[in-house]
């Protein structure tokens, strides 16, 4: 259960930023279009905060790794995406009306609204691999499955996203849609670690 539920997250993880990253291209368009400009600045953003999560992510599993603090990361990831649900608008705004070159709106927007979620996102990934690595001899086949199912989460988080969910339901809608699946899916986890852990507590 505990194996299952750490490939969960780290999959879930993957298709939810992917398809944040999706539609943080479309929550920008109306203010600075749908360039070239708008989409590097939107992946080298991801790019960034992708790598400083990862770093952040193996440092922080190195101190008594457990599947609470896992899901405590999709939590705190979920949690701070809620200024993208809620003020994208009000934000984007703002930075539209300081900042006239939309190349580098497009940059601070993107910082303002997806940094620190993302960032957060990107530790999920190392902390997983460090949970079911039991030893030496299987940490590449751990490590394999777990970037496997985190990627494969991306990809049906860009294909679902893009050619389904967009002609579906609106920007909040879907943005609303995936923090209630991401905070139903930590729940989830740090229950099931605080359930299998309750009986040693009282030994």
């Amino acid at each position: 259960m505990k194996t299952m539920l750490v490939y969960l997250i780290a999959g879930w993880s993957g298709y939810y930023v992917m398809a944040v990253e999706l539609l943080g291209g479309r929550a920008l368009s109306p203010f600075f279009g749908t360039g070239i400009y708008v989409w590097g600045a939107i992946i080298a953003l991801f790019m960034l905060a992708l790598s400083i999560g990862y770093l952040i992510g193996g440092q922080f599993s190195t101190r008594q790794p457990s599947l609470r603090k896992l899901s405590l990361l999709l939590g705190l990831a979920t949690l701070t995406s809620l200024p993208c649900a809620s003020f994208s608008t009000p934000i984007l705004e703002m930075v539209f009306e300081r900042v006239p070159d939309p190349r580098y709106g497009a940059l601070l927007s993107s910082f303002l609204l997806f940094f620190l979620p993302v960032t957060i996102s990107g530790t999920i990934s190392p902390y997983a691999i460090r949970l079911l690595v039991h030893g030496l001899g299987d940490s590449g086949q751990v490590a394999g499955k777990v970037f496997f199912i985190s990627t494969f989460g991306s990809t049906a988080g860009t294909l679902l996203t893009s050619f389904y969910l967009v002609l579906l339901f609106e920007l909040n809608q879907i943005i609303d849609g995936m923090l209630a699946i991401s905070f139903a899916v930590a729940t989830i986890g740090v229950l099931a670690d605080r359930t299998k852990s309750e009986p040693n507590n009282g030994a």
